[in-house]
C-alpha cells in the first residue's frame, strides 16, 4: 500500500486526482492541502509515502516545498505534477530532491504507474516532461544534477559497474540505473563514453 497525499491549489484538480484514486485500495489518498505550509502540518498526521506536488502554490513555490519536505521528512517521496513543461522548472525540482514529473494531463494509468515507480525508489518522467529536459535550452549548457546524480556521475566516470555504484552508496542496482538513464537524458547523450567525456568538460568530473 502507497499512502498518496496532493498538493494543490486548485480543489478542483485535488478533486480530479481523488476521482482518478478512488477505489484503488493500493493508493490510498490520506490527506491534502491547498497551501504548503498547511501540508508541512498536515503531513505529520498523514505520514505519506508519495506527495503529488504542484509547482504553483500561493505561499511557497512547489520548489520551496519540496526542499522543506525533503529536509524534514526525508523518506516521503515527491512527484511533481504540474501544467508546467518548461526545462528549468523541472530540473530545479529535480536539484531540489524530486524523484519525477508529470503533467496534468496524464490519464489514471500512468499516474498510478508513476506513483510506484517513485515510491519504490525509481525516477518517473511523463513523456512530455522528459522531452522538456532532453530538447529544450542549449546544448551545451550545463544540466542541473541533483548531489546523487553528481556522485553517480563520478563513479560511473571511475568504471564502476551498476551494482560495485549501488553497494558504496548503500542504495539499490536499480535506482543506480534510474540514475544512469536521467543523467544520458539530462545530458542529451547515447551512452557512457559520451555522459563522461560531457562530464568532465563541463568540470562535473575531476581528471
Amino acid at each position: 500500500m502507497i499512502k498518496v497525499f496532493i498538493v494543490d491549489d486548485h480543489p478542483m484538480v485535488v478533486a480530479g486526482i481523488k476521482g482518478l484514486l478512488q477505489g484503488e485500495e493500493n493508493y490510498p489518498v490520506v490527506g491534502s492541502a491547498n497551501f504548503a505550509l498547511e501540508a508541512l502540518e498536515m503531513f505529520r498526521q498523514a505520514l505519506p509515502d508519495v506527495v503529488l506536488l504542484d509547482i504553483n502554490l500561493p505561499d511557497l513555490n512547489g520548489i520551496e516545498l519540496c526542499e522543506r519536505i525533503k529536509k524534514e521528512f526525508p523518506a516521503v517521496k515527491v512527484l511533481g505534477i504540474s501544467t508546467f513543461k518548461e526545462r528549468s522548472y523541472i530540473t530545479r525540482l529535480m536539484e531540489k530532491g524530486a524523484s519525477g514529473y508529470v503533467l496534468k494531463n496524464v490519464d489514471k494509468e500512468e499516474l498510478i504507474e508513476a506513483i510506484r515507480q517513485v515510491a519504490g525508489g525509481r525516477m518517473y518522467f511523463s513523456m512530455e516532461a522528459a522531452t522538456a529536459i532532453t530538447t529544450q535550452g542549449s546544448l551545451s549548457q550545463v544540466p542541473i544534477l541533483t548531489s546523487r546524480e553528481k556522485e553517480i556521475l563520478v563513479l560511473i566516470s571511475e568504471g564502476l559497474t551498476n551494482k560495485e555504484i549501488a553497494d558504496q552508496l548503500y542504495i539499490s542496482p536499480l535506482t543506480v540505473d534510474s540514475h544512469r538513464k536521467n543523467l544520458l537524458a539530462k545530458f542529451t547523450v547515447k551512452n557512457t563514453a559520451a555522459l563522461v567525456k560531457l562530464g568532465i568538460e563541463h568540470g562535473l568530473i575531476a581528471l
